[in-house]
């Protein structure tokens, strides 16, 4: 249902339902929750790849959870749907950089999945769908994440329609950042997005992510304390202080020589 290996310093989360183009049901979204939940704390993790084996990333939700839901009382449904936005956000508040590599087919809660990562890449033939509103229903736990990428206008675009679109429409609104030809050649731009983030200060990655969030939930005033809070903090730690210290006398910082880069 899910594989994780972890090649210090990278993490590979794979959803592996490849029979149902690796839909999720309760125990999956448990499952997805608790691995990122475990690996944001891990100090040998200093990236995630989340991907999906077989010929999808991920098709939405599992036909037989859905069956499953249709009786479901409201307070039941309430649950499920807690459940499911726990899973986005250990994805999105994860302390470590998360990259989804995408292939296939990515709709419904399958694009949110993408949206909730940091980095986007996918093969330029994927299909891209917030298609909830052709089964009656809407895109709800998804959407914080979702407008958070394209912004209202285009969500309501595609919110309402729930039409499908390929990569390039993808990257144009906004909910992925990188198209590629193939699978190689997405495989290449994810190295390339790796090694960056392997000569960038562990610490520093998950307070720049708790930095974007805190902005963006605040007025214009209240998110400049917020930054001017955030820079002080960020100085002061030991990270700080030897980056810093690292780049006044052309060193290379600790964090690079830690992996070997």
């Amino acid at each position: 249902m899910l594989k994780v290996d972890v090649r210090k310093p990278i993490a590979s989360v794979i959803l592996d339902r490849p029979d149902v183009h690796n839909a999720f049901n309760d125990e999956l979204v448990k499952r997805v929750t608790d691995t990122f939940t475990e690996l944001g704390t891990r100090d040998d993790v200093r990236v995630i790849v989340l991907a999906g084996a077989g010929k999808s990333f991920c098709a939405g939700a599992d036909l037989n959870w859905m069956k499953r839901m249709v009786q479901y009382t409201r307070e039941e449904n309430l649950e499920d749907a807690r459940a499911v936005g726990s899973m986005y956000l250990a994805i999105a508040k994860c302390p470590k950089p998360v990259i989804a590599r995408i292939h296939g087919a990515a709709l419904g809660g399958g694009a949110g999945l993408v949206a909730a990562c940091d980095i986007a890449v996918a093969v330029e033939s994927v299909q891209f769908g917030f298609t909830e509103v052709k089964l009656g229903i809407i895109p709800a736990i998804i959407a914080p994440f979702v407008i958070a990428r394209l912004g209202p206008g285009r969500a309501r675009e595609f919110f309402i329609t729930g039409e499908r679109f390929l990569a390039p429409v993808a990257m144009n609104i906004g909910l992925i950042q990188h198209v590629a030809s193939h699978e190689a050649a997405l495989d290449a731009l994810i190295d390339s997005k790796v090694s960056q983030i392997l000569t960038s200060a562990p610490g520093a990655i998950a307070a720049a992510k708790e930095l974007i969030f805190g902005v963006t939930s605040r007025t214009l005033e209240s998110a400049l304390e917020f930054a001017a809070e955030a820079i002080a903090q960020a100085r002061t730690t030991r990270e700080g202080q030897a980056g810093m210290q690292a780049f006044l006398e052309r060193q290379r910082p600790p964090w690079i020589e830690k992996n070997g880069s």
